[in-house]
């Protein structure tokens, strides 16, 4: 299957109208970089990167897998929607954790904390491991995925610190072939689905400085004057945000792999 990553993006389950410029590009290459030095944990669905002139750089030939339907999310850090449960509930997808912690906080192990896939313009659910498993078509899938996704994040992270860059949590998606081989699919370790924060300004003074989606997330919730509770679509983003979201995520790249990307 030909994948095409294009310069849409989206917050709070909506496409939004604005596109981010190279987009499409940093995601793809920064996909590929994670999958060559993760391929020693779990084999990914990349086939090939011969693709047609028209989507060079932003596209790869990949595996047709039957999908996992369950987000992957592995937490370093407590914020975020596990940060909110936690200010509700004290748990984080029914995980207890202690008292007294803050929005940014370095947790002691990381955490496995599932979503089930919803259709696209619905809201993903957050479950917990037992309820994860039970809606699985393979139950033994469940325990295959968590060793799967802690793996991947405790391989990821340090290599992320050393480049200035603490990985506070992120999603990896599972797909199976045919005889039942989990694969890695889908993006992995970008801007879009994970949270990086600059290493130098936590270590500082606690400052959640990103690199990734939040940005984005925080102008439309403060700034914008959409409500997020009414139903209608978010509004088109201001120059100044597109540009700044597209710097954010070339940053990552950059910092991540030492390397200038050539869009």
């Amino acid at each position: 299957i030909l994948m095409v990553a294009t310069d849409n993006i989206s917050a709070f389950d909506h496409v939004l109208d604005s596109t981010i410029p190279d987009k499409g590009i940093i995601l793809t290459q920064l996909s590929l970089w994670w999958f060559n030095r993760l391929s020693g944990i779990v084999a990914n669905h990349v086939a090939s990167t011969d693709v047609p002139e028209s989507v060079k750089g932003r596209a790869v030939v990949v595996q047709e897998l039957d999908m996992i339907p369950v987000e992957c999310v592995a937490r370093g850090y407590l914020t975020g929607s596990g940060w909110e449960e936690y200010r509700s509930t004290g748990m984080v997808c029914g995980v207890k954790l202690s008292e007294g912690l803050h929005n940014g906080s370095e947790l002691p192990e990381p955490l496995f904390t599932p979503a089930m896939k919803a259709p696209v313009g619905e809201h993903d659910e957050n479950v917990t491991f037992d309820e994860m498993v039970d809606r699985l078509e393979v139950p033994d899938d469940g325990e295959r995925i968590r060793t799967l996704t802690l793996s991947l994040y405790r391989a990821a992270a340090p290599v992320a610190r050393k480049q200035g860059i603490i990985l506070a949590d992120t999603k990896f998606e599972f797909g199976k072939l045919s005889d039942g081989t989990i694969m890695l699919a889908d993006e992995v370790l970008t801007p879009d689905s994970s949270r990086f924060w600059d290493a130098k300004a936590y270590d500082e003074d606690g400052s959640l400085v990103s690199f990734d989606k939040q940005y984005l997330r925080n102008w439309l919730l403060n700034d914008s004057g959409w409500d997020r509770g009414s139903g209608a679509r978010p509004p088109a983003l201001p120059d100044e945000v597109v540009r700044a979201t597209r710097a954010r995520y070339l940053e990552a790249y950059e910092r991540l792999t030492g390397e200038r990307l050539a869009v």
